[in-house]
This record gives structure tokens, sequence and C-alpha cells, in this order.
């Protein structure tokens, strides 16, 4: 058995199974219980009829009428004096006697009921007294065969066989449908998550439904689409990485093999050598940078946290930038105030700085504008990159931060770069709980904004 509709419609059949038995057994009980107390109802009402005619005219008219009357129908009635004496009959009582007891304390005018043991008993019975002038002079006793009882209760046990079959069929085609309305997106799902497993993406469950079932295909078919972004990223990734390590390598070996083959004046020769070295280096920052990105993918690496100054901090990086500035004719503004400090890792945060200003080094012109600025704003400190270069198409923002884009599209050793130092900037400042914003306008410059929150120490 292992189709989940048949587990299914077999729970279900069960459960709805055993629910409807047990109702259909506290109705029949409670059903039937009625019938015989309306029964008895009927037993005692007529003989409390029999009993104010009799209180009316008590004579052996009236006596042989009462039991004239009952000898055409389904009950019998017995006349007796007040010491229990038969005065007549409906029928032979020689059967009855045993119910012929006389009451040991008064009994109402309603009278009362002597058996209704119905299904033990072969008759029910009830006695009503008569009294004329406030004196006690006879009782009316009136009988019902049990049979008449048994014929209705059979009659209602039927009745309930009936509907107890028809809700066992209704049960069973509800179910069916059930369990298929069910399991059929369910198999649905499961035919779309094997063919995620051998690789095709493409996946559409049609399933509409606003439950959960409904909230299930979603989440398969935006995973189908994850995945193939995925899969097409890791292909893009991959053609990108081979390019990106075929390139240097071709100046390295077409380099390596001039100086090696040919016999070179020295300052040609070192030109090459340079280049090789230019470009050796260049591989060992690329290289670097895929560690960094796998290092991150994997969260093997730990953010460390330190209470850093950000005024002595940013000054020692001016240093270390210096002569890039002078090279290019840029003129470099740092415009923090003493005693900004903010909790985050000093090596990445370095990093994560290094990175946009050579970004903004790189895309600007020789006498252009760089500015690093800190400030605090309530509960935040705000770190902002500012330069007057080339700037970013405003379509092209939001795509900066992908693994090997670049917004120069040149392959040049002096612009081109590895297209993955954004890529690490933007996780290292979510690995901080930080924000990245940036603003950019074409040959008006760039601002890139880290915003890091809650982590204020002044």
């Amino acid at each position: 058995m292992k189709k989940l509709s048949i587990k299914l419609g077999i729970l279900f059949f069960l459960i709805i199974f055993g629910l409807i038995t047990v109702m259909f057994f506290f109705l029949h009980m409670g059903i039937a219980e009625s019938r015989v107390e309306e029964e008895l109802k009927a037993l005692q009402a007529r003989g409390n009829s029999h009993r104010a005619i009799l209180e009316k005219h008590f004579n052996k008219e009236t006596i042989d009428h009462v039991v004239l009357m009952e000898s055409e129908s389904m009950t019998d009635v017995i006349i007796t004096n007040k010491n229990g004496k038969v005065l007549n009959s409906s029928s032979e009582f020689a059967s009855l006697k045993k119910y012929l007891k006389l009451p040991a304390s008064p009994i109402t005018a309603e009278g009362q009921i002597v058996e209704d043991n119905w299904k033990d008993e072969p008759y029910i019975a009830t006695i009503s007294p008569v009294e004329v002038n406030g004196q006690l002079i006879a009782y009316v006793f009136m009988f019902e065969n049990t049979a008449s009882v048994h014929s209705l209760i059979q009659g209602l046990n039927e009745h309930f066989l009936l509907a107890g079959w028809i809700s066992v069929c209704l049960t069973i085609i509800i179910i069916i449908f059930l369990s298929k309305g069910i399991t059929k997106p369910l198999l649905k799902m499961k035919e779309a998550t094997s063919q995620l497993s051998k690789g095709q993406f493409s996946v559409s469950l049609p399933i509409a439904s606003d439950d959960e079932l409904g909230d299930l295909a979603k989440s398969i078919e935006l995973l189908s689409r994850d995945l193939n972004y995925l899969k097409q990223e890791r292909n893009e990734f991959l053609a990108s990485i081979s390019h990106e390590l075929r390139t240097p390598l071709t100046y390295i070996k077409g380099y390596a093999d001039i100086v090696q083959k040919r016999k070179l004046p020295d300052e040609e020769r070192e030109k090459y050598l340079n280049i090789i070295v230019e470009e050796t280096n260049r591989l060992s920052v690329l290289i670097k940078e895929l560690f960094d990105l796998a290092k991150i993918d994997q969260n093997s690496f730990a953010i460390q946290k330190e209470r850093i100054d950000l005024r002595p901090f940013f000054t020692k990086m001016e240093q270390k930038l210096s002569l890039a500035f002078q090279e290019k004719g840029i003129n470099f503004t740092l415009q923090c105030p003493q005693n900004i400090f903010i909790q985050a890792d000093p090596l990445r945060l370095e990093q994560i700085i290094l990175n946009l200003l050579d970004n903004s080094i790189k895309y600007s012109q020789a006498g252009a504008d760089i500015k690093l600025k800190a400030w605090q704003h309530k509960k935040s400190i705000h770190i902002s990159i500012q330069d007057n270069g080339k700037g970013i198409p405003e379509k092209e923002i939001p795509l900066i931060f992908n693994r090997f884009y670049r917004v120069e599209k040149s392959r040049t050793r002096s612009l081109g770069g590895t297209g993955l130092g954004l890529a690490i900037v933007k996780e290292l400042v979510q690995a901080h709980g930080a924000e990245l914003h940036v603003k950019s306008k074409e040959n008006a410059g760039t601002e890139v904004e880290l915003i890091f929150k809650g982590e204020l120490k002044q």
C-alpha cells in the first residue's frame, strides 16, 4: 500500500465511519427511548380517558362499554375494585395477573406506569385510579403487548440501517474525490521535484488553491526559479573565471616566451618583465578575491568586531593610498570628526573602504576629487565615499554588486579589474548587519554610503 491516496482514503474512512457509528448509536438510542416513552404516555392517556368516563358513571353498563371499546383495539384493559378484584377485562387476563399489583401508596389522578421493561416483558402497563367524591373506588389497568413496540423499534432499525449504508456509500465517494483532490497536487509536486533533482529547473505548477498546498506549490516554483538562476549564474561565473584567469596567463606566457626566446635590449626586457609581474599580481588578487568569496559563501569566516576610532583608522588608510592619489593627481579629502567610534571587524572594514576607494581612483580622471566622510546621525554611523568621476548609468546601479559585473566593459589592465571587488564589499557589509546605498550620475560622479546601526559607542 504505497499510494498516499489509498492511505488517506482508509484513514478518512475509519475516522468518518467511527464518528457516524457513534452518532447513529446515540441517535438510535435517543429515538428508540423517545418512541417507547410516547407509547407509554399514549397508554397512560388512554387509561386516564377511561377513568374519566367511569368517574362520571361508575356502573356495570359503563364498565362493559369501556371493556367493549378496548376489545377492538391493540390494547387491553382490566378494571378492578379498590381491593384488586377484577370487575371486567377486555381479554383473558390470566397472563396479566402478575401486573395487577395495587400500589403501596396513594397515586395521583394522572396515574403511573406499572411496567416499562419492553425489552424483556411481554407487556407494558399503566394504572389509573378511579375516584368518586374523593373516594377511591376502582383502578383501570391498561396493557399493550410489547410486540408492537418491538415492531416499532425494528422499523426504526431498518431505517437506521438504510441511512447507515447510504452514509457509508456517500462517505466512500466523498473520500475518493477528497483524497484525489489532495494527492493529485502532491503527485504533481513530486514530479516537479523529481525534475529539479535531474537538473530540469523549468518547472510550472498550475495549482491555484489558496491553502497550504498552494503555498507549497508556489515555494517549489520559486525554488525552481532560484535554482535556474543559480545554474545560469554558475555557468556565467565559471565562464568569467576562465576568461579572467586566461587573460593574465596569456600575457604572462606571451611575454615570458618573448623574453626567453629573443635577445632584447635591457630596457625592452625590463618593460616585458614588468608586464609579467603586473599580470602575476593581478592574478594573485583575483585568486585572493575568489578565495574570499568562497569563504563568504561557505560562512567559514567570522566577523571579529572591535571598537574602532574612525578618525585614526581612516588616516592610516589615507597614508596607504597617498601614492596612488599622487600618481593620478587626485585631491583626497577626509572629513571625520574626532571620537566617532564604531563596532566592526577592522580587517574587513579596511577591505571594504579600500575596495570602494580603489574603484573611485580607477574611474576618476586626473585632478578629480574624492571625499571620505563619516558622521553620526541619531543612533547610526554613516560612512560615505564620494567622487566626481565617470559615474554609473542609472539602469546599471542594481547590477554593480553582481560577481564579474563591470560598468566599464573593457578588459584592459588599467580599468578592467576583476569584477569581484564590489561583490565582496556587499557581502562584508551585510555580514556586519549594515546597509549599503549607491547614488550616481553619469559624468558627475558616484557616492557610496554605508550605515552601521545599533553598534554605536562614543
